[in-house]
């Protein structure tokens, strides 16, 4: 149980701090409520587009934040199995050696993403 709770901290650390503050940030683009000057521009441009478009911009960039999540996880499981020159610690634990395939502990109904992320799971 310490392992998967381990694993889980490393888990819910990715989705709020990365998953989540990527969709928020698009969210808070596309819906103009951003008041940061190199935002107001881009903003502008994204007001052009009409609600359904504006749908599939926040859907390219969720798909791009999980594909990116992904490989980095991938990448971290390939060291683990070979080099092993950058681990990541959890409670004195390595995450990826706690896990039979780090990179796919987003997905699913019971991984991270659907655990811990406020926009859920993606399809």
């Amino acid at each position: 149980m310490k392992s998967k709770q381990s694993l889980d901290i490393f888990g819910e650390f990715l989705v709020k701090n990365l998953r989540d503050k990527g969709i928020e940030n698009i969210e808070t683009l596309l819906k103009n409520k951003s008041k940061a000057p190199s935002n107001l521009k881009l903003q502008t441009e994204i007001n052009k587009f009409d609600e359904s478009q504006k749908e599939l911009i926040k859907e390219i960039v969720i798909r791009s934040i999980d594909v990116a999540i992904h490989d980095f996880l991938f990448s971290l499981q390939e060291l683990a199995d070979f080099e092993n020159n950058i681990q990541i610690l959890v409670n004195g634990k390595n995450i990826v050696e706690l896990s039979d395939g780090i990179h796919g502990e987003s997905y699913s109904e019971d991984g991270w993403n659907a655990k811990f992320s406020q926009y859920g799971r993606s399809e």
